[in-house]
């Protein structure tokens, strides 16, 4: 019984394999008859199949039937006939695809362990000759404004200098592909396809010659417009602060940093970021000043005017800045005097309100400042808080020039 079993199960492999070869035969046929697409879709299950004795012999007959496409179309181009331009380029992409599995199994060992390449030779030939069409074709649906073509030609024309069908061959250095890649990839984040921007985006910053701060802007850009989810984002943050530790000179890595961080609503990991910028480079006024926006916003009035002092301090005519420091010690003042009121009596000492008032005598200094640099307020809204410090100080002459400013004033 398991003789029969094993006789029967030998005549269906045999069977499956007479079949896979019926199919590249019928291919064969259908490609010299000239019927390229359907030998094509003939020949497609015999490529993948176990059963297919010669599969680097497969493969080549996809090659040439590919490669027909792409010269059909390509003639007709050349004699200015009506062509399909797009059906040329994925043919000369599919051709060389296949011209490449080809070579994954014409190197194999044969039942003899001997390797005997059959098709590499023709193959590197063919397409070492007509790649330089691919990256005109190219250029020539950017001018033309396909994007998704001028893609498409520039991928096929990277794609065939990267092949071991070229492995024998003598090539010479290619002083184009660098920048094909770079403009393939910005051309695929304009189009959105950011998976194919950052595939080409990477190989395009690893080739020798590359311009590696633009291949890396593309990179990171990309990185960012691609995330949705939390992993992304970190995949993100840690590429960009690898760039930025590695270039810290270069402010898009550092804006690209403070974009994530104020992005994610996170005061604390905005205060950490901040600090350490601050240690980095502690002439870096926007990193002192987003660690006093973070301090501010945890209501850490004193580290948070020493922050914004040191922003000012490298740049004195920084409005934001001027103004921030003044409402803090407007704020911290206000929290003094909630802490030396009285609680029973609701009273404050004379004493105690006079430290009160020393606090807001230094937030009048910057609001003040803020008026002088910002006499429109359209920088900061300065005029408020600034009449409620005269008010309280008892400076009316003062809240009567804000009072002719802004007569709104009047009714607070």
């Amino acid at each position: 019984m398991k003789k029969i079993l094993m006789m029967a199960m030998m005549a269906a492999a045999a069977t499956t394999a007479f079949a896979q070869e019926a199919l590249v035969k019928e291919a064969k046929k259908l490609y010299s008859s000239g019927n390229l697409a359907e030998a094509a879709q003939k020949l497609t299950p015999a490529l993948t199949s176990a059963e297919t004795a010669d599969k680097a012999a497969a493969w080549n007959l996809m090659n040439d039937i590919q490669y027909k496409i792409y010269t059909d179309e390509y003639q007709k181009m050349m004699l200015q006939q009506p062509c399909d331009t797009m059906k040329a380029v994925n043919g000369f992409l599919e051709g060389f695809r296949a011209a490449t599995e080809c070579d994954k199994y014409d190197i194999q060992p044969n039942e003899k362990g001997k390797v005997k390449i059959r098709f590499r030779k023709n193959n590197a030939s063919r397409y070492l000759n007509e790649r330089h069409l691919m990256h005109n074709i190219g250029a020539m649906f950017y001018q033309h404004k396909n994007m998704k073509g001028a893609i498409k030609a520039w991928e096929a024309y990277i794609e065939t200098g990267e092949s071991t069908v070229y492995e024998d061959s003598k090539m010479a250095p290619d002083t184009l592909v660098a920048d094909v890649a770079y403009n393939s990839a910005y051309l695929s984040y304009l189009e959105k396809d950011y998976d194919n921007a950052l595939k080409l985006a990477e190989k395009a910053y690893n080739y020798p010659d590359s311009k590696k701060e633009s291949c890396l802007d593309l990179i990171l850009y990309t990185m960012k417009d691609k995330c949705t989810n939390h992993a992304d984002s970190l995949v993100y943050l840690a590429r960009l602060k690898e760039a930025h530790k590695a270039m810290p000179e270069r402010d898009t890595y550092f804006n690209l940093l403070q974009d994530y961080y104020v992005r994610a609503n996170d005061t604390e990991a905005l205060m950490a970021w901040a600090k350490e910028e601050t240690q980095i480079n502690a002439n870096n006024k926007m990193a002192w000043a987003l660690l006093g926006e973070a301090e501010m916003n945890s209501e850490h009035w004193d580290e948070a005017i020493t922050a914004f002092k040191k922003a000012a301090d490298i740049d004195p005519s920084w409005v934001p800045v001027v103004f921030n420091t003044g409402i803090c010690y407007n704020s911290k003042a206000i929290v003094m005097n909630d802490e030396l009121t009285d609680k029973k009596t609701m009273r404050i000492s004379n004493e105690n309100a006079e430290k009160v008032k020393d606090v807001l005598r230094e937030a009048m200094k910057y609001l003040e400042k803020t008026k002088e640099l910002d006499p429109k307020h359209e920088q900061a809204r300065w005029p408020y808080p600034l009449y409620r410090i005269y008010y309280t100080l008892g400076m009316k002459d003062k809240m009567a020039e804000l009072e002719a400013i802004d007569p709104e004033l009047k009714n607070i």
